[in-house]
């Protein structure tokens, strides 16, 4: 259990200064830009990018939307396998939010998952601007073995990441705690991942604020100018 007298620093949390900072950066305009299919199409390099991976139907779409307080931003559906392209969100000329084609299950062909996945996967090895990957765990089932092998694509190609855990809500609060602590024992045990996993809910906005700081922060002091 951390010590209550730590700081926030100390403990990985960000201060209420950060959290506000953060807020009003997504509270700004942050509009769809591109929807590239192949690397021809990806947009100049121009901004600092904050990628959002994880298995088809974890919750990408609707983390960027609950992120940037839209509800249409990006588009959701039931169905897994929805994202179809790399889509480009500018959020205030500070960013790049960058929602990926999920991995795993998806009513398509094999050919056509394995085109999505080679496009995520030099788009993750090539992009000098992309400053870390949020990849998504649903919190109800934990790290699956896609995960495990997207980690280990991670860690060769030297990205950074971050594991955050969706649908959190649907979990009691001891359950929750468990799920981080698990997901953090085994990001300790990978070279690019942050040691510290957040736990958050697109539904009730758990973890929301926390995240916004995170994302922030990593992508530098530009992102938070006035």
């Amino acid at each position: 259990m951390a010590d209550q007298d730590a700081s926030p620093a100390e403990t990985g949390a960000r201060t209420p200064e950060e959290i506000e900072a953060a807020r009003k950066l997504f509270a700004g305009p942050c509009e769809f830009v591109a929807g590239a299919a192949s690397l021809d199409s990806l947009p100049a390099i121009a901004l600092p990018e904050i990628a959002f991976a994880g298995r088809s139907n974890v919750g990408k779409s609707s983390l960027v939307n609950a992120l940037t307080g839209r509800r249409s931003l990006a588009r959701t559906s039931s169905n897994p396998g929805h994202t179809q392209q790399i889509n480009f969100f500018n959020l205030g000329g500070r960013l790049f939010l960058v929602d990926l084609p999920g991995y795993g299950f998806a009513r398509v062909s094999r050919s056509l998952k394995e085109a999505w996945q080679d496009l995520a996967a030099a788009y993750l090895r090539g992009r000098p601007t992309l400053k870390r990957v949020c990849l998504l765990i649903d919190a109800r089932h934990g790290i699956k073995d896609a995960d495990r092998e997207t980690m280990k694509n991670l860690d060769r190609a030297a990205v950074s990441y971050q594991l955050v855990l969706t649908k959190a809500d649907q979990l009691k609060p001891a359950a929750v705690a468990r799920a981080v602590a698990d997901a953090e024992a085994v990001a300790r045990q990978h070279g690019a991942a942050h040691p510290r996993a957040l736990a958050t809910s697109s539904e009730t906005g758990l973890g929301i604020a926390e995240l916004r700081a995170e994302i922030a922060s990593v992508a530098g002091s530009d992102s938070l100018r006035e």
